[in-house]
């Protein structure tokens, strides 16, 4: 899947019906802090971690956002939000297809 694809799915009317970190995304990109928190705080995996990161980053809350990049193995964003969300959807999407 493109990045752009990616994007799209993020910016559809309804959330999408696979994964709970995919719906976690759409949420955040709404403005939907607790409902997308909510499902990533349940997640454990590394990429649950990412997806809490990225949420921290979007509350603007840069200390809690770097141990949960940390948590996920991962260098701490700094690029804008958006580009993360589509990185994100991206590498969930393509670990979906690949399990």
């Amino acid at each position: 899947m493109t990045d752009d694809a990616a994007l799209t799915l993020l910016h559809r009317d309804q959330p999408p019906a696979a994964g709970g970190l995919l719906r976690a995304l759409w949420h955040g990109a709404r403005g939907e802090w607790e409902a997308a928190h909510a499902i990533a705080q349940d997640d454990l995996s590394a990429a649950g971690a990412w997806v809490h990161a990225w949420l921290h980053r979007l509350e603007g809350d840069d200390a809690n956002a770097a141990y949960w990049y940390r948590r996920a193995g991962r260098v701490a964003a700094a690029g804008p939000t958006e580009d993360e969300a589509r990185a994100i959807t991206t590498a969930l999407l393509r670990d979906e297809r690949a399990s």
